[in-house]
């Protein structure tokens, strides 16, 4: 007999108000009941929605695995109430780890540190590192605090397909593979935290996401370096190192030439979805009288299209389009996260 699906929670916390709703309260005890007997919570977050247990329980850390189809060697992200906790769970904290804590937390840049003992072995995939971070979701942070633990959660969905950023994204992906959801609104930011490996010299990112470079670089007053866009071998210390992931059930192409490619796929009878960031351009204009194809205009800042990216995509996946073409975005550290989702979701499976 199939397991009843989740109930959606909505949870509120307006700046206006100094606490949250009586309900919102009932919400968040009953989510850490959930996680307190092992289960897992789907949780907001200000980048993408995760698939919550709590990380020194290795049980409930294997059922996050199960649920998603998730390979055991992609580690997951262990989310914290604030630094203190996160010292708890390191066998060392270095100086660079503390000054980008103090800096940019609570928000999306998560911290690669040395592993301490409490960690579930199957969160580091077997390796000596923890990657770690704390939200800026207030009500997740206080989840946490209730639960007195901290959270493993990488994204709400099936391994490899697009993140979630609203909780009907995580009730179509997952349905009754997850416990609870807590329904926090749309996410702000849109694609995943930035990951900074703190154990080497100089620090590398691991993950471009929406803290830059050039940020991180600023913060600490000295360089950073980047990872290439393939994981080494061995145990990996990030998620998202997978040559492809993020990806819609449409095939995705991420075109230099976009409208050229557009007009080869409409004139071999494809239906097309375009997210582009050129609406007023001459090849747009002179494509859209197709009615095979639907043209998806795109913020031309970074966060903002950050913001709406995979929403768009689980949208389009709607569509029943045979291809969806992205413009090749800016090659600029504002857009490196941008072109990293979407270069992971074009190559083929």
């Amino acid at each position: 007999m199939p397991r009843p699906l989740p109930d959606v929670l909505p949870i509120r916390w307006p700046e206006s108000a100094r606490t949250p709703a009586t309900d919102t309260i009932a919400a968040l005890d009953r989510a850490a009941t959930v996680l307190a007997n092992g289960g897992l919570v789907a949780i907001p977050t200000e980048t993408v929605y995760g698939l919550a247990a709590i990380a020194t329980d290795e049980d409930a850390v294997g059922r996050i695995f199960s649920a998603k189809g998730r390979p055991a060697t992609n580690p997951l992200i262990v989310h914290v109430a604030d630094a203190a906790m996160a010292r708890n769970l390191a066998a060392e904290w270095p100086a660079v780890a503390e000054r980008l804590a103090t800096e940019f937390w609570p928000g999306p840049v998560t911290l690669v540190v040395r592993r301490g003992a409490r960690v579930a072995d199957a969160v580091t995939a077997g390796g000596g590192t923890v990657a770690i971070r704390c939200p800026a979701h207030r009500l997740t942070r206080l989840l946490i605090e209730k639960v007195n633990a901290p959270l493993a959660a990488p994204s709400a969905n099936r391994s490899l397909s697009v993140s979630p950023t609203t909780a009907a994204h995580v009730l179509e992906s997952l349905g009754d593979r997850v416990d609870l959801i807590l329904d926090g609104g749309p996410c702000a930011r849109g694609i995943e935290s930035t990951v900074v490996d703190c154990t080497t010299v100089p620090p590398l990112v691991l993950r471009p996401g929406p803290v830059t470079a050039g940020q991180l670089s600023a913060a600490l007053r000295e360089p950073v370096d980047e990872a290439a866009r393939d994981a080494a071998e061995g145990p990996a210390r990030s998620p998202g190192q997978s040559a492809r992931h993020y990806a819609p059930r449409t095939p995705l192409e991420l075109s230099p030439e976009p409208a050229t490619r557009v007009a080869a796929l409409l004139a071999a009878g494809k239906r097309v979805g375009w997210l582009t960031t050129s609406t007023t351009s001459t090849d747009v204009r002179r494509l859209s009288a197709s009615r095979d194809l639907v043209i998806v205009p795109m913020p031309s800042d970074a966060d903002a299209y950050a913001a709406v990216l995979y929403a768009t995509l689980h949208a389009l996946d709607k569509r029943e389009l045979a291809a969806i073409v992205a413009d090749l975005p800016p090659d600029t550290e504002a857009w490196r996260g941008i072109r990293d989702r979407l270069g992971r979701a074009a190559t083929p499976g």
